[in-house]
């Protein structure tokens, strides 16, 4: 079980290295013995769990995908808050975690995209909130579901340039902005724009005793 362990530790090392040094560097950039270095663990080591670069960098886009997973977890809350706080977690986890920035930079190929995992998602917890009735008669859901996606891949891509894009303040605005014409202004109220802010802790202290383990 100790083995086991070791192994398991230094797999998540592995992959905590390259990503760091992915999202610092470029994939093209970074090499194998600066990640095994960076990580403390042999090239011997490294070449035994991950025999190429490419098959690291898909085990990166793994980790993030966990990690999104997490983010669109389901909550005890209405449909738009649920998407509102898990938007938060995703920019918030865009700002400060290097794997979920790499897995996203690197998955460009079909079968590795997290950009369409989040789309699809958004587009099914926002059809919920308009069949529960919580949209304004005059909305649909593929509006809303536009403008969230739209809005969270330009916070992404802003952030690589400016990280004050990645912050809570700007997508709390948006939100305060959408939020009137989504729901309605009576049914404002019903919704925090600024995210379940407890929620987000909870998910980055589970993030690192994750990497702790």
């Amino acid at each position: 079980m100790a083995k086991q362990e070791r192994a398991i530790r230094t797999r998540n090392a592995l992959v905590e290295s390259a990503a760091a040094l992915f999202d610092r560097d470029g994939f093209e950039v970074a090499s194998l013995a600066t990640i095994s270095a960076r990580a403390g663990v042999s090239s011997g080591a490294l070449h035994f769990h991950f025999p190429s670069k490419a098959v690291l960098a898909d085990a990166v886009v793994a980790a993030a995908g966990d990690r999104l997973l997490r983010i669109t977890r389901e909550r005890e809350a209405l449909p738009l808050q649920i998407l509102i706080d898990a938007s938060h977690e995703l920019v918030q986890g865009l700002r400060s975690d290097p794997v979920l920035r790499a897995g996203f930079a690197l998955s460009t190929t079909p079968d590795r995209d997290l950009r369409r995992l989040w789309c699809e998602w958004v587009e099914g917890i926002v059809l919920r909130a308009e069949r529960a009735g919580l949209l304004a008669p005059d909305v649909t859901s593929r509006d809303v579901a536009s403008a969230v996606v739209a809005v969270a891949a330009g916070h992404e891509a802003l952030g690589h340039q400016d990280p004050r894009w990645l912050e809570r303040a700007p997508l709390t605005r948006f939100w305060a902005f959408l939020l009137p014409r989504v729901v309605g202004a009576a049914r404002v109220g019903l919704f925090v724009a600024s995210g379940d802010q407890e929620s987000v802790r909870d998910d980055q202290e589970s993030v690192q005793a994750e990497l702790r383990s």
